[in-house]
């Protein structure tokens, strides 16, 4: 009684078992997708922020600008075969958790950068993709596109690096004077930062490691001294190194797609007296 070739590959295929790092015997005819967060394999992973204070910029008659130290992240990767006719994406996924930006103009008022939905707690977190790549924060060295099948592991790097280089209006941001009035600069903005590989043929998450962070600013300005030496920092030099959790956490679904930071921030004018206004409605 002879068995036909392609029934007998079949019949193999389906006995032939392979390994898996945990020691477990899974057949490739299984419909479930091999890989698992323990076949995943993330080594150096690095997670800092510069060891250098904020640079402020005085050049410009009409803004302050500031620049603070980056925080990088990277981490290299072995991936395991890929069996199936899948895709997978390693990299970074960024949201802010948390934002505090306030520019205070004497006892005239302050203007303030700040995310409404954050600000009224309906949402824990927004993403902090460039806007394009949703859900991850870049895509040049911050993913890495795997696409099956593969017959061996593949091997590769993916980092990010942010920081803020924002400008600030010498003078009130509602007035038609040019008249410098502004006297400090306080921000304070947390992020979580995810390394996930994803499935985007089944949308499958699989979460490797989670990073906390947190960017403070605090500058004092003269406005009544020559531009170039009004402002100078305050409070801490060095930021706070990242915190890389011993546990996952969820990426909330809104962090995932849109609006972004970028998008969703409203500039608010906040005076001492009278009703805040809108100077820059969201995108």
């Amino acid at each position: 009684h002879s068995v036909q070739p392609a029934r007998l590959t079949w019949l193999l295929l389906t006995i032939t078992f392979t390994y898996t790092a945990m020691g477990c015997i899974q057949s490739i005819a299984c419909n479930k997708s091999r890989i698992k967060r323990e076949n995943i394999v993330v080594y150096d992973l690095s997670a800092t922020i510069d060891h250098c204070p904020t640079v402020i910029e005085e050049n410009s008659p009409i803004v302050l600008r500031y620049k603070t130290p980056y925080f990088k992240a990277s981490a290299r990767i072995v991936m395991p075969p890929i069996a199936r006719n899948e895709t997978w994406v390693v990299g970074w996924i960024q949201a802010c958790t948390q934002m505090e930006f306030y520019n205070t103009y004497g006892d005239i008022g302050m203007s303030s950068w700040e995310l409404p939905q954050l600000r009224e707690g309906l949402v824990r977190a927004i993403s902090d993709s460039d806007g394009v790549s949703y859900p991850w924060y870049g895509n040049t060295t911050e993913t890495v596109t795997i696409v099956g099948p593969t017959s061996k592991p593949s091997r590769f790097i993916v980092s990010m690096n942010d920081n803020f280089y924002p400008s600030v209006t010498w003078a009130v941001p509602v007035s038609e004077s040019n008249t410098p009035l502004l006297t400090n600069i306080k921000r304070d903005q947390s992020f979580t930062t995810w390394l996930v590989a994803l499935n985007t043929t089944s949308r499958e998450k699989i979460l490797l490691h989670t990073i906390k962070w947190r960017m403070r600013v605090d500058i004092a300005v003269d406005p009544t001294k020559p531009l170039g030496s009004r402002a100078r920092l305050m409070g801490r030099v060095h930021q706070d190194q990242p915190r890389v959790l011993t546990r996952m956490e969820p990426i909330p679904l809104n962090a995932m797609g849109r609006p972004n930071a970028n998008d969703a921030q409203v500039l608010m004018w906040r005076p001492r007296r009278g009703p805040p206004l809108v100077v820059i409605p969201p995108k």
